[in-house]
């Protein structure tokens, strides 16, 4: 299995992209990575390290999708950018998966549009992983779909479902639906609508879970529109970044500040572990024929390498194929539903 890495995109593009590509194909054994982007640069970047793994590949793309760009830039002005020919690279089949740390919008965008949805999914949703108390908690949508239907919502409680149950071994995953309050009553149309479709399905569905809730270890799986998500996505990690920062500024006021910090270390530490988007490589975009990983912007080479760990082991636990078989046996899927 190959997995096609832009490596044109991130605000660490090209070094840290390459780099984490290169210490990821030193551990492959049958796998291998394509670097997508400008040849010449990416030859110049391989040509530092003394020995360069032989299962890594260039394929040259003469355009690069910037962050400034619109989303659908991948797909009409840039269509030899180097993330729309790593998804053309996993439609053709000479790839399993694409990780990109560029333009979100153009990622989903270009993976939408050659990879296709998967059959009886209508909207592809990215799903991120939150830490918890005891564990971890699924989010989808957290970008990919801002005008959502309660179908869609349906359709990521389902895939967010196979997620958890195939990747974290969870095998009843409890699901809930992202609300401004408890009752059934609550929220707006969109969420009184999910509510009643996600009620008749044959998921564990919960309830309505509220966002201080997520942290509670309430649900394995949360399910929202992707505007809304998103925001929650950026605002944990911003608040999690925020509170270390604050911690380690509080602790050099003083010696005994500093003092109990550092005898709290082993306690932080995973703390830290936790709420690092880099160990977790990056989130991916299910509901897509293939596999795409999305990774943040500022990802060093130590996220595409997990990324790229993690996109492998999607392909080989056969992701899509348990959606697809999900999606078929959930009865509620046969209404005509708008």
């Amino acid at each position: 299995m190959r997995v096609a890495v832009d490596a044109m995109g991130g605000d660490k593009a090209p070094y840290e992209i390459i780099k984490g590509s290169v210490l990821a194909a030193r551990e492959m054994q049958d796998d291998g990575v394509i670097l997508v982007g400008d040849a010449n640069v990416i030859q110049r970047e391989l040509d530092h390290y003394k020995v360069v793994p032989g299962n890594i590949t260039i394929h040259h793309a003469s355009q690069v999708v910037k962050m400034n760009d619109p989303a659908t830039c991948s797909i009409r002005e840039k269509i030899n950018s180097s993330v729309t020919r790593s998804a053309e690279l996993v439609a053709k089949g000479e790839a399993v998966a694409i990780v990109s740390a560029g333009h979100t919008g153009a990622t989903v965008a270009a993976s939408t549009m050659y990879l296709r949805t998967l059959k009886g999914i209508r909207r592809p949703g990215i799903i991120a992983t939150f830490p918890t108390r005891n564990g971890t908690c699924l989010i989808i949508d957290v970008g990919a779909n801002i005008a959502c239907k309660s179908i869609h919502l349906l359709q990521y409680g389902i895939m967010a479902t196979v997620f958890s149950r195939h990747m974290f071994g969870i095998g009843n995953p409890k699901v809930g639906l992202l609300n401004i309050g408890e009752e059934d009553v609550k929220g707006n149309d969109l969420a009184k609508e999910a509510f009643i479709l996600l009620s008749g399905s044959n998921l564990n569905f919960i309830g309505n879970v509220e966002g201080r809730e997520i942290f509670d270890d309430k649900a394995d799986v949360v399910i929202c529109e992707g505007f809304i998500g998103n925001i929650l996505l950026k605002f944990a990690e911003g608040l999690s970044m925020g509170l270390l920062s604050t911690i380690k500024a509080e602790a050099k006021k003083s010696f005994w500040a500093k003092l109990g910090l550092l005898l709290c270390r082993s306690a932080f530490e995973p703390l830290k572990a936790k709420v690092d988007f880099a160990e977790y490589g990056g989130v991916p975009l299910l509901g897509v024929n293939g596999i795409c990983i999305i990774c943040h912007g500022r990802s060093d080479s130590k996220a595409i390498q997990n990324a790229i760990k993690v996109a492998l082991t999607l392909a080989k636990n056969n992701i899509n194929e348990h959606i697809i078989s999900e999606v078929e046996k959930t009865s509620v899927l046969s209404a005509n539903v708008a």
